[in-house]
């Protein structure tokens, strides 16, 4: 991947001494969320990330794979979510596709975001971004840092070890003003706008807002959604001291949401359905409304020390009727028993420290300290319709059930999760050799109460320590070899009631990993070769009893391009290559077994080519592939590999003197039916169908 440098583009530009054609100027990055990295040549990565506790990091300096996905591809891509942005990231694949009401994820073979805590770092901190998907209204750069992350980013609220996803919110640059209308098959309009102003005589103020109304019906049949987002940053730059403010809230209400399947014991899962057909009922329905709030601050005490402090929190409001589809026959047949969920979380976080840089000899230190809390608070109800029963090859109407919501919503669980982290790193020979030594304490505290009841039924205050070493070696400019050991953390689980342990929370568990690899940057080409091993132990029932008796292990070589073959040809994907093994298990029949949900192989290739002859069109195309993946430990039941294909178009002028970019994207153009992912506790998706979108972007 690239060096902190100028892109490729503004060299060629110069030396052509002519400026570049207008869809080139498009992919310019437009400088407009100061503090976020510079894109690379193509405009569709950045040239470093954040790396939780060392901060923004220049990919070259950087001993982890981390990738930053820039504001321009995902308005390129007509991404409406994390999900839909990050589909050309060969390491992660969406657990939950379109059509559903969260987004989770599959990173390196590890699970991430299937719980109801959230698990997306914002600006680098839990516990603000919404709990369940992330619309990118307000996102400037999605980062995705590979791999564990425990000592730089604090264990995840639910456990997620396979790597850390952080959105890098918009925030005022230079003056922007546009409006953007959308439409989505088969029937869904919107309209969304993005302001941003700076003031001040050294403008030192300011101010962005952005967001969006849409709804409407979905390609998938009995289904329609309505999303709006609203979103307010405000910041000071002064000489010394820097704060910004964050204000968000969105709200995504769904009749009749795609929901996964569970597959009856012994059989084989069947064919997959035309994507569009849907056997969640129309009178099923889900309403998740989130509030979020951040307050960030720097002060400079001098040219080597800055002190810093966060403070903030957010709030998610569930009400949600609906069931989970278990397939019972190979006809296809499904048994669901609707349930009506009532739930609340909140969440608070706050942290500080300082970042120091100095020298000892010729070794020069930039050295970061910092404690955190993070806090979380969940309040649910449950209640149970009647049994409906379906067919995913001709879905059936049932009568209408009503959700029966109860007064009142009892404590769930609680849990805190505190740390105190140093890390330094140590440089020579003008940064050709960097070593990053680091170590977390943390401590995680966590309740569990009663379903409906509220009685506390286990509790447990554990702490651990967690290491993390990285070295970069840069015998060129542009070229980096890297390695490093890290480790993540997951709070134990607590042995559930059909358990003769019933109630015992296990210790946490340790995840390691140990991760090799190669960044070479061509000048308008980037590339990164990585290998990795991770293990995790978990807990699993067995003979009445709960124990942490299973351990994971995935190994796995990566090979991630991203920028420009030509001037006129742009290049981002790559493949992994996985080799998940279930080193350990109480049932030895399990041993050497394929994980749940981790395929061989999964390989990205996205293209865009500016038409030479019409100045100012774009035309695109991906393909993504995925490999078989299995649904239970046994491995007697899995789902075949898939791939797909994208194709759009994008056509840049002036209207009016109005700088206007038009978009149009098919998604699974072939309307290729298949079944997509799995999750880690064994459900699986079906695959989305074709699906047509279009837009209209002017800059006033």
């Amino acid at each position: 991947m690239p060096a902190k440098r100028p892109p490729a583009r503004t060299r060629s530009a110069s030396r052509r001494n002519a400026p570049p054609p207008p869809s080139r100027a498009d992919r310019a990055p437009e400088a407009s969320s100061p503090g976020v990295a510079p894109a690379f040549a193509g405009g569709q990565v950045a040239l470093g990330g954040r790396v939780g506790l060392l901060g923004n990091v220049p990919t070259m300096k950087s001993p982890f794979n981390v990738a930053s996905y820039t504001d321009n591809l995902i308005r390129d891509r007509q991404a409406a979510t994390a999900a839909d942005a990050l589909i050309l990231d060969p390491s992660v694949r969406s657990t939950h596709p379109g059509g559903g009401v969260l987004d989770s994820f599959n990173i390196r073979g590890f699970p991430i975001g299937e719980g109801n805590s959230g698990e997306f770092a914002f600006e680098g901190l839990y516990g603000i971004a919404p709990t369940y998907r992330l619309f990118t209204d307000y996102i400037e750069r999605i980062e995705v840092l590979k791999g564990p992350s425990a000592a730089l980013s604090g264990a995840a609220p639910n456990g997620g070890v396979g790597g850390v996803i952080n959105v890098v919110p918009k925030r005022a640059g230079e003056d922007l003003t546009r409006f953007t209308l959308d439409y989505g098959s088969t029937a869904r309009f919107g309209g969304q706008w993005d302001v941003a102003r700076r003031y001040g005589a050294g403008r030192e103020w300011g101010v962005r807002a952005s967001g969006s109304l849409r709804g409407g019906d979905t390609p998938i049949d009995r289904q329609s959604e309505t999303t709006g987002v609203g979103s307010l940053a405000l910041d000071y730059q002064g000489q010394r001291y820097r704060s910004w403010l964050y204000l968000l809230a969105q709200t995504d209400r769904f009749d009749a949401p795609v929901r996964p399947f569970l597959m009856a014991p012994r059989l084989q899962v069947p064919t997959a359905p035309d994507g569009k057909l849907n056997v969640t009922q129309p009178w099923e329905w889900s309403h998740i409304d989130d509030k979020s709030v951040l307050w960030r601050n720097e002060y400079d005490l001098s040219n080597q020390v800055t002190l810093f402090g966060d403070i903030g929190g957010s709030r998610t409001d569930v009400s949600r009727f609906f069931g989970l589809p278990t397939i019972i026959n190979a006809r296809g047949d499904t048994t669901s028993t609707p349930q009506f969920f009532g739930l609340n979380i909140d969440r608070y976080t706050y942290d500080g420290g300082f970042r120091a840089r100095f020298d000892t000899g010729i070794v020069h230190h930039a050295l970061t300290v910092q404690a955190s809390v993070y806090h979380d608070e969940l309040y649910r109800r449950l209640t149970n319709g009647t049994l409906v029963t379906s067919n995913i090859y001709s879905p059936s109407l049932a009568a209408t059930q009503f959700a029966n919501d109860m007064p009142g919503r009892p404590r769930l669980s609680d849990s805190t999760l505190t740390g105190v982290s140093v890390a330094d790193t140590l440089s020579v020979l003008d940064e050709r050799v960097l070593l990053t030594l680091g170590v977390r304490r943390q401590g995680i505290e966590a309740n569990n109460y009663l379903s409906n009841v509220g009685t506390l039924t286990s509790s447990y205050d554990k702490s651990a320590t967690t290491p993390v070493v990285g070295l970069v070696i840069r015998p060129l400019e542009h070229l980096s070899l890297y390695a490093n050991y890290i480790e993540g953390l997951s709070r134990g689980d607590v042995a559930p009631q059909q358990a003769s342990n019933f109630g015992e929370v296990l210790a946490p568990y340790v995840a390691r990993q140990y991760e090799a690899g190669i960044k070479v940057d061509f000048g308008r080409l980037a590339t990164t070769l990585s290998g990795f091993e991770i293990s995790k132990a978990s807990g699993e029932l067995f003979a009445g009893r709960f124990a942490a008796t299973a351990e994971q292990r995935v190994r796995g070589i990566e090979l991630n391009v991203a920028g420009e073959l030509t001037q006129s040809v742009r290049v981002l994907g790559g493949l992994a290559i996985l080799d998940g093994t279930l080193t350990k298990s109480a049932v030895a029949s399990n041993v050497g077994h394929t994980p749940i949900g981790v395929p061989n192989l999964q390989a990205n290739l996205g293209l865009e080519w500016d038409l030479p002859w019409v100045a100012g069109l774009t035309l695109n195309g991906a393909v993504i592939y995925t490999g078989k993946q299995f649904i239970d430990a046994g491995n007697s039941q899995s789902i075949p590999d898939w791939t797909r294909l994208d194709l759009g178009a994008r056509y840049t002028t002036m209207i009016n003197g109005k700088k206007t970019v038009l978009r149009a994207n098919i998604q699974n153009v072939t309307g290729e039916s298949y079944w997509s992912s799995v999750a880690s506790f064994g459900t699986f998706f079906l695959g989305a169908p074709r699906t047509y979108l279009l837009s209209m972007s002017v800059d006033m």
